[in-house]
């Protein structure tokens, strides 16, 4: 009875012990990682490569202020703002004196 109950302990530990991985896919050009708590919030990157041999890499975040691109070598810059997770107001309370 005490070794069942050590086994299962260990299993416990080791399954808490872990990542939270919720999707792991990985092609011949592409792969798509993503880790957290399915509903609540989720990290994760993908990556490809193009025809031409380039790699484009984007990582995200997704939780209640929605899917947010936090870094990306394929996601366009302009005026010096490229992303960050930032790039919108999520809240709705931005004032919108450019109008």
């Amino acid at each position: 009875m005490k070794v069942v109950v050590i086994v299962v302990l260990g299993l416990v530990a080791l399954a808490a012990a872990r990542p939270n991985e919720v999707f792991d896919f990985e092609g011949d050009d592409a792969e798509h990682e993503q880790e957290g708590a399915p509903g609540h919030s989720v990290t994760g990157e993908y990556k490809w490569e193009s025809p031409e041999g380039l790699e484009f890499v984007v990582k995200y975040i997704a939780d209640d202020k929605g899917y947010r691109v936090l870094e990306s070598n394929a996601v366009p810059s302009s005026n010096g703002v490229s992303a960050d997770g930032e790039q919108a107001d999520l809240e709705g309370d931005e004032d919108d004196d450019d109008k």
